[in-house]
Order: structure tokens, then C-alpha cells, then sequence
């Protein structure tokens, strides 16, 4: 494995050890995150994202990651992670392709796809099922996701 393989495994290793202190090492200070739940994300943002997922999970999420692949410049990794989504209380298992742009030996730039559709089926049921494919959906849980996210930073 070169460098910046070992970075992704360390990030995902520490991710899995519900280790957010190491993840966020592993970040560039001006680090970019896109998802589909949070939209973009920026700098302190990204870690206090991390921090708050592992507190919610409390100790319930499994995750395996694979395929990690790197160069000097970016790299790519799949993982899969399992937990119960807190608002419904439903178990998921979301598989999530990661890319990611490295700078000065860090990650300055993560993006995280997954089918927001097969997710919401997951965590919403039978309203994820109608719903999980439209765009209002979409908004509505980046807009949740992002208020949980503000919350958490506020109370830290």
C-alpha cells in the first residue's frame, strides 16, 4: 500500500473504532465532504459530522471498508456501514462509494455516493419507499441532517 492507501485504511480503521479524533487527523484544515445526507460540508464541520454519527450510533455501528485504491493525487474506497437509524429506529446497511483528493498527505476533499432511494427505503419504510426518490425528499433530509449537524455543534 502506498501513503495515501494507508490514510484511507487509517480513516476507515479509526471510523470502524468509533475513533472520530483519528479521523479527523486524517483531514486536511480545509478539508470539503459531499454526500447525499449532508450536501457540502466544510473544514470543522466534517469532523463534528463523524463525532456526532459514532455518539448516535453508541456502539451499534458496524462498518467494512474495500477496494481501497490510491495515487499521489486521489484516491477511491467502498464501505459499508450497518446501524439503526435513531429518528425511525430501522436497521440499515448502506453501501457508499468514497472518492477522495488528497493534499500536503491529507484529505482535503471527500465525497461519499450512495442511492439515497435504497437508503430511505431502509431508514423511512413505507414514506422512504413513495418518497425516497423524489427531490423534495432529498431537501428534506439534508435539511434535517444539517439542523441535527448545527444542533450537535452548538451543544459541544
Amino acid at each position: 500500500m502506498n501513503a495515501n492507501e494507508n490514510l484511507i485504511a487509517k480513516f476507515y480503521t479509526a471510523f470502524a473504532n468509533g475513533d472520530a479524533k483519528t479521523m479527523s487527523e486524517c483531514y486536511h484544515p480545509k478539508i470539503h465532504f459531499i454526500d447525499p445526507a449532508f450536501g457540502l460540508l466544510k473544514e470543522d464541520q466534517v469532523s463534528k459530522m463523524w463525532e456526532m454519527l459514532i455518539l448516535r450510533s453508541k456502539g451499534n455501528l458496524k462498518l467494512e471498508f474495500s477496494d481501497i485504491k490510491a495515487d499521489e493525487f486521489t484516491g477511491s474506497a467502498k464501505w459499508v456501514a450497518t446501524y439503526i437509524f435513531t429518528k425511525t429506529n430501522r436497521n440499515v446497511i448502506n453501501r457508499i462509494s468514497a472518492e477522495f483528493v488528497f493534499q500536503d498527505g491529507l484529505i482535503i476533499k471527500h465525497t461519499d455516493n450512495f442511492d439515497v432511494w435504497k437508503w430511505s427505503k431502509q431508514a423511512f419504510g413505507l414514506t422512504g419507499y413513495f418518497l425516497g426518490w423524489t427531490g423534495f425528499f432529498h431537501k428534506k433530509i439534508q435539511e434535517q441532517a444539517v439542523l441535527s449537524l448545527k444542533k450537535f455543534q452548538e451543544s459541544r
